[in-house]
C-alpha cells in the first residue's frame, strides 16, 4: 500500500500531498499495543530502571509511568544552518500536561515579585496557581543555581518549566546542558510583558513602580494554558524534526488527531517548500522501532524553490554550480586523488607531447610566411 496520498489542488491546503487518516490510525494503534506490551512485559520480569537515563534526556518519561510518543519527520533539504534554542509552540488537541499532579516551574525576569503578586491575585485561575510550585527571577537562578548538582536537582524538581520571552536567549547559558542536551524539560517561552507598555510612553513604569513590568493575571494564564497545550519544537541543523505529539495513555484517536495537527503545522511553519520538501514522516516510542505513516515518491528535489540553505561544508559558486552541478569535478591537470594511477599519467603525457607538437608546427608555419614576405619584399 502507497503511503503517498495525493489529494485535489482544489483542497484547501493548495498541495497535492497529505496524510492519510486511516494510516495514522492504524500505526497509531499499533504503536500503542507495542508499547502496552512491553511495559506489561517489564512489570511481569521486574524490569529495573535505566540507570544510564539522565533527566532532561529526551528518553526520560514526562510524567512517572507516561512515556512519550515521538512524530519524526525527515526533509530532503536541510531544515536550518544552525540551532535555535529558542523552542516554537504548536497547538494540539489533546495536551501533554493535562496531569493535574504535574508541577510548573516559572523563570521570570526581575523581580520576580512582580510574577508571584500576579499569581496569587484572586483573579488568577487556581487550578494553575495549584501546579506552579516555584517563580524565580533570573538574577536568582543564577545566584542559586550554579553548579552542575544544583541543576539537576531544579530540573527533577519540576515537570514542566516556562520562560519569559524576554529572558529566553539567556537561559542556554544559565541552565547549561542539563537541561539543552534533550528536549524533554527546556523552558517554553510565554509572553509575559504587558501589552500597551511599548506603545503608550506615557505609562512608563518607574523605579519604584517595577512591579508593573508584567502582564495580569487574566493575560498570563491565558499564555500559560496556551504553552500547556502545545508542544515545542527545537530545531537544529540536519535533515529530521522530532516532536512529542502524545503518550502511552491516548487513545489512538486522541494520538492520531494530534499527529495531524503538529504534522502540518511543522510543515506549513519550518519547512521550506513545504510538502515538497518532506520525505517521510514516522511516529515511535523510546522503545519501538520507527512506524511510517507518510512516504515521499520522489527522494530529492530537482529545484530548490525557496531560500537556500547551504549544508555544512558544501559552499558551491553559482557558476560552478550551473555548469558542475552539485558535484564539483576535478581540476584535468591534477596527479592526485583516487583518479591517479598510470593511466591517467599516460594521458596527461601524451597531452604534454601533443601540445609541444602544435607548438613547434604554429612557429614552423610561422617562420614560412616570414620568410615569403621578405622574398616578396
Amino acid at each position: 500500500m502507497a503511503l503517498t496520498t495525493h489529494v485535489s489542488q482544489v483542497d484547501n491546503t493548495q498541495t497535492p500531498y497529505k496524510l492519510d487518516p486511516d494510516q495514522t490510525l492504524r500505526a497509531s494503534q499499533a504503536l500503542l499495543k507495542h508499547v502496552q506490551a512491553e511495559l506489561k512485559r517489564l512489570q511481569e520480569s521486574g524490569g529495573k530502571r535505566n540507570l544510564l537515563a539522565t533527566e532532561g534526556s529526551d528518553e526520560e518519561d514526562q510524567e512517572d509511568d507516561a512515556q512519550p510518543i515521538w512524530l519524526t519527520l525527515g526533509t530532503k533539504q536541510y531544515i536550518t544552518d544552525k540551532h535555535r534554542l529558542k523552542p516554537s509552540k504548536i497547538p494540539v488537541p489533546h495536551s501533554l500536561n493535562s496531569n493535574e499532579n504535574s508541577t510548573i516551574c516559572l523563570i521570570t525576569t526581575d523581580p520576580q515579585r512582580a510574577a508571584k503578586n500576579v499569581v496569587a491575585d484572586p483573579t488568577f485561575p487556581s487550578s494553575l496557581a495549584s501546579r506552579i510550585t516555584r517563580i524565580i527571577g533570573f538574577s536568582k537562578l543564577l545566584a542559586r543555581y550554579k553548579s552542575y548538582e544544583q541543576k539537576r536537582q531544579l530540573l527533577s524538581e519540576h515537570d514542566v518549566f516556562l520562560a519569559d520571552e524576554r529572558i529566553i536567549s539567556r537561559l542556554p547559558k544559565a541552565l547549561g546542558k542539563v537541561f539543552y542536551k534533550g528536549t524533554a524539560k527546556r523552558p517554553i517561552p510565554i509572553n509575559m510583558a504587558p501589552k500597551d507598555a511599548s506603545k503608550d510612553k506615557s505609562k512608563r513604569v518607574l523605579k519604584d513602580e517595577r512591579e508593573a513590568v508584567v502582564a495580569g493575571p487574566a493575560v498570563i494564564a491565558k499564555e500559560i494554558e496556551k504553552a500547556l497545550n502545545s508542544v515545542p519544537v527545537s530545531l537544529s541543523p540536519g535533515y529530521n524534526i522530532a516532536v512529542r505529539v502524545g503518550l502511552d495513555s491516548f487513545s489512538p484517536d486522541q494520538l492520531k488527531d494530534n499527529i495531524a495537527v503538529a504534522a502540518t503545522a511543522i510543515i506549513e511553519k519550518h519547512v521550506v517548500s513545504g510538502w515538497k520538501n518532506v520525505k517521510s514522516i514516522h511516529i515511535k516510542s523510546p522503545t519501538s522501532v520507527a512506524l511510517p505513516i507518510w512516504l515521499a515518491e520522489d527522494l530529492w528535489m530537482e529545484k530548490p524553490t525557496g531560500p537556500a540553505i547551504e549544508t555544512p561544508g558544501e559552499k558551491i559558486k553559482d557558476s560552478e554550480a550551473e555548469t558542475t552541478g552539485i558535484k564539483r569535478k576535478r581540476k584535468q591537470n591534477t596527479t592526485r586523488g583516487a583518479q591517479s594511477g598510470e593511466r591517467k599519467k599516460t594521458r596527461l603525457a601524451d597531452e604534454k607531447a601533443k601540445d609541444k607538437e602544435d607548438v613547434a608546427a604554429r612557429k614552423a608555419r610561422l617562420s614560412a610566411q616570414k620568410a615569403s614576405a621578405f622574398e616578396a619584399d
